[in-house]
This record gives C-alpha cells, structure tokens and sequence, in this order.
C-alpha cells in the first residue's frame, strides 16, 4: 500500500468528508504525510491506519482530544488496539442485537395487543403479597436489575412468559429425579446448564456478556435457605435445595469463570 491518496480520495475511502479531514488536520490529529507545492494534501499507509484508529474510537464514543492522546502515546501498540477495538466492537453489536431484537418483540406484542402488564408478571400473588417480593428483590439485587426482568418479560406474550415458567417447573422435576446423583455428574450439570439459560431468559439478561456467576450461585442459595424459593412441588425440601445450591455453585465455578 505504497499509494498516495488525495484529501478527496481519502474521504471517498473512508466515508469521511474532505472537512472533517481539514479539521483533523489543523488539530494536528491526523496531519498528511506531505503537501505539493500546489498545497494538496496527500495521505499514505501511516495516515490511513491511523485514520482508522481515530474512527474506530470515536465509534466507541472516545473524544477526539483523547483520542489524540491515544495515538500519540510513545508506547501505543496498533495490533493491540485493534484487537481491544474488536472486543468492544462485540459487546456493543450485542447490545444493539438485544436492543434490537425488544423493538421487535414490542411492535409485535403492540400490534397484537399481547403485552403483558405488571400485574400479569406476578399473576397468582396478592397485590400486597407481589408488592413485598418486589421490594425484596430490589433490597437484594438492585433498582436496575428487577426493572430490566420486568421490562424484558412484559415484551413477551402469555404464551411465552408461560413457556418459560412451564420450562423451569419441568428443569426442577427433572433435578428432582437426580437428586441422589452426585451435583458435580455430567447428567446434572446439563440439566443445570439448561436450568441457568433458562434462568437467564426470565432475568431478561440471556443476551449481555456478564455471565453473572455470583448471581446465579446467590440464587443456589436463596434455593436452600428461602423457603419461598422452591424448583419443585408446592414445599421446601432442604435435602432437594442442598443438591441443587451444590450444582449450581459447581456449574457457576466450573463453566462461568
């Protein structure tokens, strides 16, 4: 790429307009590698790698001052770069995807007048008894962590919250049958995987990155010393509750690290 590019071809390249060039040149943030005697700017390999530095973080909503001082970094490392800019590139198509995929889930639910209300997420509670676990929730998890369960599963229609619902009912009676197995067994931890994706569906997180080990073994927990908190049947079964904290704290160590 021993080429030399014009401001005009550079920004035809590079979907940048020649003034935004003009301006990363005055700044001294991206200056051409020479100018003709006629004064046209003229950009070669150098200026071209680092114009994509300075898209690929302000892509990642970076300044342009500290950007600057990115590249100008005596030590700073081009591979390295690009390879922390994929990272982040990942997590944010991510985000986008999940964003995406609830503009979707509502249209439909919207156009279908399927959307759940707030009520139907604690379907069986009394309003007091529902407004109680709410709090607690919030006391134990965070504003922000309930509020986004709330606003994923309210995307979804009846038939889907209750798929997910029928899906844990049916992972628990199935732990249930393994329960004198032990917790760490093949058998149990791919029931245990499916138990945690599942999990992770009604916590409306299935899409983010964090993989929430601390979360998912606190719910292990919260299995063996909250009574309310039961996979099968309609009572606690301690011994039942001990096996299930156990693969899960196995499954979060061994497979969320």
């Amino acid at each position: 790429m021993n080429k030399n590019y014009s401001v005009k071809q550079l920004a035809k390249l590079s979907g940048v307009s020649v003034r935004t060039l003009h301006l990363y040149d005055k700044m001294k943030l991206l200056v051409p590698q020479l100018r003709t005697r006629a004064g046209y700017r003229m950009y070669g390999e150098k200026e071209l790698l680092r114009l994509q530095q300075i898209l690929f973080y302000k892509e990642l909503d970076f300044t342009l001052k500290d950007i600057a001082k990115i590249l100008d970094e005596p030590g700073f490392d081009i591979i390295e770069a690009l390879k922390g800019h994929k990272k982040a590139l990942i997590q944010k198509k991510t985000r986008i995807n999940i964003l995406l995929s609830t503009i979707n889930n509502t249209i439909n639910n919207l156009k279908n007048k399927t959307m759940l209300n707030a009520d139907e997420l604690y379907d069986g509670l009394s309003p007091q008894l529902a407004a109680a676990y709410r709090q607690e929730a919030i006391e134990n998890y965070g504003n922000e962590v309930v509020e986004r369960a709330e606003n994923y599963l309210k995307k979804l229609n009846k038939d889907e919250l209750k798929k997910l619902v029928d899906k844990q009912k049916q992972l628990g009676a199935s732990l249930y049958e393994l329960k004198a197995m032990d917790p760490t067994s093949a058998q149990v931890q791919e029931l245990i995987a499916q138990h945690y994706t599942n999990t992770r569906k009604l916590w409306g997180t299935d899409g983010l990155t964090d993989k929430q080990a601390e979360t998912y073994k606190g719910l292990g927990n919260l299995y063996l010393t909250d009574e309310r908190f039961i996979l099968t049947g309609d009572r606690h079964d301690p011994t039942f509750a001990e096996f299930v904290k156990d693969a899960m704290a196995h499954f979060a160590d061994e497979q969320l690290r």
